[in-house]
C-alpha cells in the first residue's frame, strides 16, 4: 500500500501533533490526513480550558496554527463524531483513524450535597469563561464567599478568575457577557481547599505565584497548614520545582500581605467531608483535617471545621466521555485501549483504531507528555499496516462529498481563518489581540461568508 488515508478525531494538541508527527516518522508510504472537530474552531483545551489571562498559551497556539498553515493537514470544524461522521463512514473514507477527544467533563465529588444549587463543576465554569459555543451565556455570579476543592492549576485558575478585579481583564479576549458576569460578582473571598499540604500541591510554580499576586487581592495561608514529614522533606530535597512552590508559599507566610477587599484564602490539610444547605442552597462547606503519615500522604484525624460560603466549585480532574461505538473503560474515562491501539471486549486491538491524549491516558500531563504520546500511538499506527481497513472511497474529495449530502457545514481552514481575522478585528477596534467569538450560529454564517 502507497498512501495511508488517517482521520484524527479531535484538533486539540493530541490530535495536531498526532498528526503532525505521522507525517514527519519515517515511513515508506504516503500519509493523507483529515482532522476533525465538533467545534469550528481549532486548538481544543488551549482555546477552551486555559484562562483567559495567560499570555503564554498564545505561544502554544501559535505553534498550533503554524501546524495547520502548512497546508498538509485538512481541518474540518463543526463536524461531530457520530453524527455527522460516523465510525462505519469512517471506514468507507480512510484506512485508520485515531481519536484525540480529550476529557472536559468534571470528575465527580461524592460528598453530601454535592449537588445543592450553587455547587458546580469547575470545567464548566472554564467553558462558560473560555466562551465555549456549547455552553450558556450566563452563569450565576452571586455569591460573596465561595469554596474551590482541589490543588491543582484548574483550581487556582478558577480561583483567580472569581476573584481577580474583571477590569483587569479586558486585555484579554473575553467576550463582554463574560466581562459583565464578573463584574456583577459580588465575591470578597475565595478559599481553594486541598488534602494534603504545601510540598504535595499539584500547582505550577508559575501558576502560584500569578494567584498570590493579583492585583487589589489579598493572598492569605495559615500557620497550622505548615506542617512537614520525612516524605514532604525528600520531595523538597529533590525536586526543584516543590521546592520553588513551598518557598513561595513559606514566604507569604513570613511576609503577610496588606489587607485588600478582595481575598484568596489557601487551605491546606483539609478533606471535604459535606456541602451544606439552606432552602437548597450551599451555605457552607464541612472539612476533616488531615495530618501526614511521614510518607508525604495524610490521614484523617477526628478535628472538623465549617466554613460559611454560598458557592462551591469542584475541580478535582476532568473526564472523558463515551464515543459512539468505541470501548469505554468508565472507571478512569479514557477510550479502553494499550499504548494507544483501541481493545474489544476480548482484549484485542480492534484493527484500525487509536487513541492519543487525554482520552488514551487520563486528563494528566501537559505539553510534553502529549507529545510523547502521540509519537507511542503513531507507532503503532505505523506498524499496524498489514490490517489497516481497505476504504472503498479513499478519494480526497469523497468525505467532503459524504459530509455535503448529510447536510453538514464544515469550517474547513480557509474558513477557520476568516474567523480568525474577525475575532482580530474585534479586538483591534478596542486595543486588545482579539475577541472571542461565542455564538455558533454566528461563527458559522461568518465562516460561511454569508
Amino acid at each position: 500500500m502507497s498512501k495511508l488515508r488517517l482521520a484524527v478525531i479531535g484538533a486539540g494538541p493530541a490530535g495536531i501533533y498526532a498528526s503532525d508527527l505521522i507525517l514527519k516518522a519515517e515511513r515508506d508510504f504516503e500519509v493523507s490526513i483529515d482532522l476533525f472537530d465538533l467545534l469550528p474552531a481549532p486548538y481544543g483545551l488551549v482555546r477552551y480550558g486555559v484562562a483567559p489571562d495567560h499570555p503564554r498559551i498564545k505561544g502554544i497556539i501559535r505553534a498550533l496554527y503554524e501546524v495547520l498553515d502548512r497546508g498538509d493537514i485538512r481541518f474540518f470544524g463543526n463536524v461531530k463524531y457520530g453524527t455527522d461522521i460516523t465510525l462505519d463512514e469512517l471506514k468507507q473514507h480512510y484506512n485508520a483513524v485515531i481519536f484525540a477527544t480529550g476529557a472536559i467533563a468534571d470528575a465527580d465529588l461524592r460528598i453530601p450535597g454535592i449537588d445543592l444549587d450553587g455547587s458546580y463543576g469547575a470545567a464548566d465554569f472554564v467553558n462558560w469563561y473560555d466562551a465555549h459555543p456549547d455552553f450558556p451565556r450566563t452563569w450565576p455570579l452571586n455569591a460573596r464567599e465561595i469554596a474551590v476543592i482541589g490543588n491543582g492549576n484548574v483550581a487556582l485558575d478558577v480561583a483567580r478568575m472569581l476573584i481577580k478585579r474583571p477590569d483587569d481583564l479586558l486585555s484579554t479576549d473575553i467576550p463582554d457577557h463574560v466581562y459583565q458576569g464578573l463584574k456583577d460578582s459580588p465575591v470578597t473571598d475565595v478559599h481553594v481547599f486541598g488534602r494534603r499540604g504545601p510540598a504535595q500541591v499539584k500547582f505550577s510554580p508559575l501558576e502560584l505565584r500569578e494567584a498570590l499576586h493579583i492585583e487589589g487581592v489579598q493572598a492569605i495561608v495559615y500557620d497550622e497548614d505548615f506542617q512537614y514529614d520525612e516524605g514532604s522533606q525528600a520531595a523538597i530535597d529533590s525536586n526543584n520545582q516543590v521546592r520553588v512552590m513551598v518557598k513561595t508559599l513559606e514566604d507569604l507566610r513570613e511576609n503577610p500581605q496588606e489587607h485588600q477587599e478582595r481575598r484568596l484564602h489557601l487551605h491546606f490539610f483539609a478533606s471535604p467531608v459535606e456541602v451544606l444547605g439552606e432552602d437548597g442552597k450551599v451555605s457552607g462547606l464541612r472539612v476533616q483535617k488531615t495530618k501526614l503519615d511521614g510518607t508525604g500522604n495524610v490521614t484523617l484525624v477526628d478535628e472538623f471545621e465549617t466554613y460559611p460560603v454560598q458557592a462551591l466549585y469542584r475541580a478535582v480532574g476532568y473526564f472523558g466521555s463515551a464515543l459512539d461505538e468505541i470501548p469505554f473503560d468508565s472507571r478512569f474515562g479514557v477510550i479502553s485501549n494499550a499504548e494507544g491501539r483501541v481493545l474489544g471486549e476480548d482484549g484485542h486491538h480492534i484493527p484500525g483504531l487509536y487513541c492519543t491524549g487525554w482520552i488514551k491516558r487520563g486528563p494528566v500531563g501537559l505539553i510534553g507528555h502529549t507529545k510523547a504520546d502521540a509519537i507511542e500511538t503513531i507507532s503503532h499506527v505505523i506498524a499496524d499496516r498489514e490490517s489497516w481497513w481497505q476504504p472503498e472511497r479513499s478519494g480526497e474529495g469523497e468525505i467532503i462529498q459524504t459530509l455535503e449530502s448529510k447536510g453538514v457545514q464544515f469550517v474547513d481552514w480557509a474558513a477557520w481563518l476568516k474567523l480568525d481575522a474577525t475575532e482580530r478585528a474585534l479586538g483591534e477596534t478596542e486595543g486588545r489581540e482579539r475577541k472571542k467569538l461565542f455564538d455558533r450560529d454566528q461563527m458559522m454564517e461568518i465562516a460561511g461568508g454569508q
